[in-house]
């Protein structure tokens, strides 16, 4: 029941699924970093369309069916880009009349910085979301060897300098244990491959980025766009997250006034695993609310 569609984002074409829907709302969806639209969206895409909704998932450029080169390259400014031309892209498509937007992971703190923009969004969910880069980074250190996190900064350097030159890309995959060079090593991220393509039901995805994007994803910190959120915002938290942590997002939550928090137990995953009844039902509610009414109302923030 889904199509196949394209828009252009600073002339690249990014590649998405439309599931078509029939109650007027849409939701625009990716993956994690470096997670491509199926692995990362298609659980709950299908859940929504099930519910009526339209939905949209795309692979940023440089990623998955997406063109743009070079390949595996995720800049944070490109890829807040290709979320405006999706959302723009959206409002277009058949029966449409409100959009809201879902990610997890880093592109979760997208959504927390996309929702404070004049996007005229409906509501927005960021589920596991990494709203603070700099916290994060500190804390997954513990899970690195001196010698791997070593590797990672030279890695990384050498391929910004190597871009300058237009040279491929040097990568590093998504995730590894302690002593690998890797953009995470925290035990929730290690499970990330057999929780999202179990086997390996995705065999297109390639679990890498190049290490040029790692320092700075590193770096972003969306969380200090929560007060001006203009829509209501979804936080959902996995307790025990080793990989984007509870407290940061939690508190970026108690500054955003339209703030609504669903907490679950369980690590970076849990909406994909134990928690995914609860999350996805909880996530329904809160777009029914938000895109089937004629009205937004205001919303405090619930545990």
């Amino acid at each position: 029941m889904r199509e196949k569609v394209s828009f252009t984002s600073a002339g690249v074409a990014c590649a998405a699924w439309h599931y078509p829907g029939t109650n007027g709302g849409c939701v625009v969806m990716t993956g994690g970093f470096g997670v491509t639209k199926e692995p990362g969206t298609d659980r709950f895409a299908e859940r929504f369309a099930a519910a009526g909704f339209s939905v949209l998932a795309f692979d940023h450029r440089n990623l998955g069916e997406s063109a743009g080169e070079p390949r595996q390259v995720a800049r944070v400014r490109d890829q807040l880009a290709d979320w405006r031309a999706a959302i723009a892209y959206a409002k277009t498509l058949p029966g449409v009349r409100r959009v809201a937007i879902w990610a997890f992971s880093l592109p979760g703190g997208y959504i927390v910085q996309l929702a404070s923009e004049d996007l005229g969004l409906a509501a927005a969910i960021a589920q596991s979301a990494n709203v603070d880069g700099p916290t994060v980074t500190r804390h997954a250190s513990r899970y690195q060897s001196t010698g791997a996190a070593l590797r990672l900064l030279g890695r990384s350097l050498l391929d910004v300098v190597g871009s300058w030159f237009n040279r491929s890309p040097r990568l590093v995959d998504l995730a590894g244990p302690r002593g690998t060079v890797a953009l995470l090593n925290t035990p929730d991220a290690q499970l990330g491959s057999e929780i999202l393509n179990p086997d390996n039901r995705y065999p297109g995805w390639q679990q890498s980025i190049a290490a040029r994007s790692v320092l700075p994803a590193a770096l972003y910190r969306p969380a200090k766009y929560a007060p001006a959120a203009r829509c209501p915002i979804l936080y959902v938290v996995c307790e025990d997250d080793k990989s984007a942590l509870a407290a940061p997002t939690l508190k970026a939550a108690a500054t955003t006034r339209l703030a609504e928090v669903l907490q679950v137990p369980g690590n970076h995953y849990a909406p994909f695993t134990n928690a995914h009844q609860q999350v996805v039902q909880a996530e329904l509610t809160f777009l029914q609310n938000h895109l089937l009414q004629a009205s937004t109302p205001a919303a405090g923030l619930t545990n």
